[in-house]
């Protein structure tokens, strides 16, 4: 079995509100999952199925091969959007408590508990009420509880909220380091350079429908458009490009140079070689900036949800 978790033809109605509809989704052992979708798209419903919150109207889900049931409970590391903490009891008596309910002893969960309190550098935390910290550092320890008893799949939605950009780096971090040693990692979140980042596969949910799903690479194979970004060095700019333009579709483009080029997206038609354009242009002048356009996450996000 490859795929830690198979949900087939899931579907959720709240009412006459259909939440779900027939959700597909395979997600690769040892693998970051990217579950992917504006607000009110699915998702978070999709992750309560998942975590037996609440149940499909239709369809199955599977875990490591198993019909989902009560028993993998302790299988799974859920980190909500909504943080769960109790305000006003001390740090570690919480986290010990919640650790002990995801079945580990007294005895592991405080070694456990002290490895990744040095980790994370929340050594000194242990004795405050959640309520002293700031969101970021409830953060930490909601981080830490989630992790703390090595479940085989991890959902993490929006685990950067919160955070500055060097404990979001020292999460991003963690969340590969677990990847690397082999949990597998659903992972929820509308900051889609993160997904750039961390993904390996990804499912965009788009008003209770996936409408895109794969690994990321061949994701970003499928919307390429044959289009480079060019700078070029020439004598007359603008007889070059009127040249351009009779030849293949150009748009201006805007990136920063040292020195004034003619700065152009050209998109090559069906047939055309990279290196042989390349060849052609070095004809015309001094190529000094050659890239091609490759779609990021961003925008193969807002073009596929316009586009359904």
């Amino acid at each position: 079995m490859n795929n830690i978790l198979v949900t087939d033809s899931v579907s959720k109605n709240f009412g006459s509100f259909k939440a779900l509809n027939n959700i597909s989704i395979e997600v690769p052992k040892g693998s970051i999952f990217g579950l992917l979708g504006p607000n009110g798209a699915g998702k978070t419903t999709l992750i309560r199925i998942i975590n037996q919150i609440t149940m499909p109207d239709k369809g199955t889900v599977y875990l490591d091969g198993e019909l989902l049931n009560q028993d993998h409970i302790r299988d799974i590391g859920y980190l909500p959007e909504e943080r769960g903490l109790y305000k006003s009891m001390k740090v570690g008596e919480q986290a010990l408590y919640l650790a002990q309910l995801k079945g580990l002893s007294k005895t592991e969960a405080k070694s456990r508990l002290k490895y990744w309190f040095e980790r994370l550098e929340v050594g000194d935390w242990w004795n405050k009420k959640i309520q002293e910290l700031s969101k970021g550092m409830a953060q930490k320890i909601q981080f830490v509880v989630t992790v703390l008893h090595e479940p085989k799949l991890l959902i993490f939605d929006e685990p950067f909220s919160g955070f500055d950009p060097i404990n979001a780096n020292l999460i991003k971090d963690e969340i590969l380091r677990l990847r690397d040693n082999g949990a597998t990692i659903i992972f929820s979140t509308h900051r889609m350079e993160s997904v750039e980042e961390l993904c390996d596969d990804i499912a965009l949910i788009h008003k209770s429908n996936k409408i895109l799903d794969g690994k990321l690479v061949d994701v970003k194979r499928r919307y390429k458009t044959n289009t480079y970004e060019v700078g070029i060095k020439t004598t007359n700019n603008d007889n070059l490009d009127q040249e351009l333009s009779e030849k293949f579709s150009v748009s201006k483009a805007n990136f920063k140079t040292l020195d004034n080029e003619l700065k152009l997206n050209i998109k090559l038609n069906s047939g055309d070689k990279p290196n042989e354009f390349l060849s052609y242009l070095t004809t015309k002048g001094e190529v000094s900036h050659f890239v091609e356009l490759i779609p990021s996450v961003n925008d193969i996000f807002i073009q596929t949800v316009k586009n359904n």
